[in-house]
């Protein structure tokens, strides 16, 4: 039972990381239905260690457009530019997650807030697309130290439970002037050294002293994990060339009711 627990939450996981309704917010629900163990500290650890092949799914699928090492020297030069913007761009949050993590975990991780900002990130998705918003930022070449700095204090806002990483950053970056498609990749790009240190974090906090049985269901997890993370963010990309984030937003704000509603009538 506790392989089949981990499937469901393994898809679970893989389906939102990376599409920006909020990967919190699920784990709330899903959590309530069903508990992947009675130890706490490995149902911690198993989420979000299986973050890593999640992160393993962008590195493989855009590996092309991240791999620093090019024979033409303009085109090393511009992939080593990229990753000093994605790097500038993660240390807002590494600094902030740093110190304030324990905080937020103990005072903000509750239905409410998690609701509230399900709802606030729902409306600016639908919000965004709209009145003609002009995209001066092409492609995630185009993006400055500037931007990507800014974009990396958006970033920050996801430390509320519920608001999503990928959607602060998409919403920081398009709000900056980026394309849909710029603001997704960088997300995607970003997503690596924000996800691999949280998990860095929590094998700090729990370390690595699993059962056999245990070690298996984080094996079973990660395959899942990898797979549903590698088809959510090709077909995202897909997705994102002709269509608007506007359909997000408002599951967004579906989710947010629900979680309410279970909220209120948990009280």
């Amino acid at each position: 039972m506790i392989y089949l627990k981990a499937i469901i939450l393994a898809v679970v996981e893989g389906i939102t990381e990376f599409l920006p309704i909020s990967s919190t917010g699920h784990m709330i629900l899903v959590d309530e239905w069903m508990q992947l163990s009675p130890d706490r500290s490995f149902s911690e650890a198993f989420m979000v260690i299986i973050q890593l092949p999640a992160i393993l799914s962008v590195v493989i699928y855009f590996w092309k457009d991240l791999w620093p090492l090019q024979p033409s020297a303009v085109e090393t030069r511009l992939r080593l530019r990229l990753w000093a913007t994605i790097l500038l761009a993660f240390l807002p949050a590494a600094l902030l997650g740093l110190l304030f993590h324990n905080y937020i975990e103990e005072k903000l991780f509750n239905s409410g807030v998690v609701a509230g900002a399900l709802l606030v990130g729902g409306v600016l998705l639908i919000l965004l697309d709209r009145g003609g918003r002009r995209a001066d930022i092409a492609g995630v070449h185009d993006i400055s130290p500037r931007i990507a700095l800014l974009i990396g204090l958006f970033q920050c806002l996801a430390m509320i439970p519920g608001t999503s990483r990928s959607a602060a950053t998409i919403i920081g970056a398009m709000a900056l002037g980026a394309s849909r498609v710029a603001a997704a990749e960088f997300s995607f790009f970003l997503a690596i050294p924000t996800m691999a240190g949280a998990t860095a974090l929590t094998v700090a906090k729990h370390g690595l002293s699993f059962t056999g049985e245990q070690w298996g269901v984080l094996a079973v997890g990660s395959l899942v994990s990898f797979g549903v993370a590698y088809g959510v963010v090709a077909g995202l990309m897909i997705f994102i060339r002709r269509h608007s984030f506007a359909p997000f937003g408002y599951y967004r704000i579906a989710l947010a009711l629900i979680v309410l509603g279970y909220y209120w009538g948990a009280r």
